[in-house]
C-alpha cells in the first residue's frame, strides 16, 4: 500500500481547523483512556528496553573472558574497540532507524530492529575470531539504536496526556531490570561454566530475550497518530478500534478529523534543522551528549580507579547490584515529579543533584563513603535519564518524532564513544579535574534543558512544526 499522503502540501503558516462532527486522534485516545492496552504496551517496550540494557552492558562483564580466549593484553587497541563497538553501531543506527520509522511507520521498525538485535547478538556468541566479534557488536548496536527512539515514539503516541510522562519514565526504568538480570547471569556463568566458554554463553543469553519480545510485538498495531498524519485514516481507525477493544471502551462513532497539511521541506533532516525545531534539537542534543559522556565517563572507569587507589569495596557483582538498586528510587521519583512539577523542573533538579554528587565523591575518604556517593550518583543520573526519555519525544511533531529521538540519541552515543578517553583521566589520578569536567557537563546539560523553554506536561503531542 502506498503510504504517501494524498492531501495537498500547504505553506508552513497555513491553518486547518478540524471539520465539525469529527474527532482528532488525540480526542479519541483521551476518550478511550488508560487501560490494559497501554499496560501491555508498557510491558512490551519495557522488557525490550531491559534486553537492550543487557546487550549494551554485556561486554563489560564478558571482556575478561574474551581477552583470555583471544589472547588480548589489557593495553591492546582491540580491547578499547570492543568496549565502544556497541556505541559506534548505535551512533549510526539511531538516526537512520528514526528516519525510517517516520517514513514507513513505527511497527516495521518496531519488529525489524528486535529481530536484527537477536541475530547479531547470537553472531557475536559464535564468533570464530575477535574481528567477527567486533563486527557483531557494531551490528548489534546498529539494531539497538533503532529500538530506543522508535519504542518511545510509539509508546508516547498511544498514551493519554495525563499519564504519558509517567509511563515513559517507567519504560526507561526497565533499564535497571536489565542491569540486574545481566549481573546475575554474569555471576552464574562465572560460577558454573568453564572460564573459556562463559563469555559465549553470556552473549547468547543476553540476545535471546529479544526473541520473546518479537513474538509479543506482532500483536501491536502501528501508531494511529502516525497513520493519521500520513493520511491513512482507515488504518488509523482500525488501530484505535484495537485500543478500544482491549480497554473495554466503545470507539466514538464520529469519523477521524483529516490530518493537518504537511509543511514544505526538502527532507526530514531539513525539517529538524528548520527554524521551528533547530534550537530545541541542538539544545536537547547537547543535553543528551553531556549526560551520556558524564554518566559513562564516571561509571565505566570508577571500579578500576577505586582498585588502583586501594578502595577495595565488596565483591564486584554485589557492588554492581547495589548501584543498580539505587537507580530504582531515582526512576520512581522521576516518574512522579514529571507529572507533579513538570518535565523541565524535574530534569534540571536531577542534573544539578548529579553535579553535586560528583563533588561529594571527592570528599569520600572511606570505602563506605565512596559506595554511598556512588549510589547517590546512580540515583540522580538514572532519574535524569528517565525524565529525558519522557520529555524529548514530546518536543517533536509526529512525522519527525522518531527522527528527532534518533538524532538526540546519536548525540548521546557520541558522548558514550568519547567517555572511555575522558574517564581515563580517573586512572591517571586526575580525580579532581575529571569530576569537575563531569559536574560541569551536568550543569551545562541542565542549562540546555531550561533554555528549550517549553513545558509539555499535560499537553497534547505536537503534530506540526511550531516554534
Amino acid at each position: 500500500m502506498n503510504d504517501r499522503p494524498t492531501r495537498l502540501r500547504l505553506p508552513d503558516d497555513a491553518v486547518a481547523a478540524p471539520p465539525p462532527d469529527t474527532r482528532t486522534v488525540d480526542q479519541v485516545i483521551e476518550h478511550l483512556g488508560l487501560g490494559p492496552f497501554q499496560y501491555r504496551l508498557l510491558l512490551i517496550c519495557g522488557l525490550t528496553f531491559a534486553a537492550d540494557a543487557m546487550a549494551v552492558l554485556v561486554m563489560g562483564f564478558a571482556l575478561n573472558g574474551v581477552q583470555a580466549h583471544f589472547g588480548l593484553p589489557d593495553d591492546s587497541p582491540t580491547v578499547t574497540l570492543l568496549t565502544v563497538a556497541t556505541f559506534a553501531g548505535m551512533l549510526i543506527g539511531a538516526p537512520l532507524w528514526g528516519r525510517v520509522a517516520d517514513r514507513f511507520g513505527r511497527r516495521p521498525v518496531f519488529l525489524t530492529t528486535v529481530t536484527l538485535g537477536v541475530l547479531f547478538g547470537l553472531l557475536g556468541a559464535f564468533a570464530p575470531n575477535v574481528w567477527v566479534l567486533l563486527a557483531a557488536r557494531v551490528l548489534t548496536g546498529f539494531a539497538i539504536g533503532g529500538t530506543m527512539p522508535v519504542d518511545y515514539a510509539l509508546m508516547a503516541e498511544f498514551m493519554p496526556a495525563a499519564q504519558r510522562g509517567r509511563f515513559l519514565v517507567i519504560v526507561e526504568g526497565f533499564w535497571v531490570i536489565g542491569t540486574l538480570l545481566l549481573t546475575l547471569l554474569a555471576a552464574a556463568t562465572a560460577a558454573w561454566l568453564p572460564a573459556g566458554d562463559g563469555w559465549r554463553w553470556l552473549l547468547a543469553l543476553t540476545a535471546l530475550p529479544g526473541l520473546a519480545g518479537l513474538f509479543v510485538r506482532l500483536g501491536v498495531p502501528d501508531s494511529p497518530r502516525w497513520l493519521s498524519a500520513r493520511g491513512r485514516m482507515d488504518e488509523a481507525r482500525a488501530a484505535l478500534a484495537q485500543l478500544a477493544r482491549r480497554n473495554g471502551r466503545a470507539l466514538p462513532p464520529e469519523p477521524l478529523a483529516p490530518p493537518l497539511p504537511i509543511p514544505r521541506r526538502a527532507s526530514r533532516f531539513a525539517g529538524l534543522l528548520g527554524p521551528a525545531l533547530r534550537d530545541r534539537l541542538l539544545l536537547m542534543g547537547a543535553a543528551w551528549f553531556g549526560m551520556s559522556l558524564g554518566y559513562y565517563g564516571i561509571f565505566s572507569w570508577l571500579p578500576t580507579y577505586l582498585r588502583a587507589n586501594g578502595f577495595e569495596l565488596s565483591e564486584t557483582y554485589a557492588t554492581t547490584l547495589l548501584l543498580a538498586a539505587a537507580q530504582v528510587p531515582g526512576y520512581l521519583l522521576s516518574s512522579l515529579l514529571v507529572e507533579w512539577v513538570g518535565r523541565r523542573a524535574t530534569l534540571v533538579s536531577f542534573m544539578l543533584v548529579s553535579a553535586l554528587g560528583a563533588y561529594l565523591f571527592l570528599l569520600a575518604g572511606t570505602p563506605t563513603g565512596v559506595l554511598l556517593t556512588s549510589a547517590l550518583l546512580s540515583f540522580s543520573l538514572l532519574g535524569t535519564w528517565g525524565a529525558l526519555y519522557a520529555y524529548t519525544p514530546e518536543l517533536f511533531p509526529t512525522l519527525l518524532r522518531a527522527s528527532g529521538m534518533g538524532m538526540v540519541s546519536a548525540f548521546a552515543r557520541l558522548g558514550s564513544l568519547i567517555s572511555p578517553f575522558a574517564g581515563a583521566l580517573l586512572l591517571g589520578g586526575q580525580l579532581v579535574q575529571a569530576l569537575t569536567v563531569f559536574a560541569a557537563l551536568f550543569v551545562l546539560s541542565a542549562a540546555c534543558v531550561w533554555a528549550v523553554g517549553i513545558e509539555t506536561r499535560g499537553q497534547p503531542l505536537r503534530d506540526r512544526e511550531t516554534a
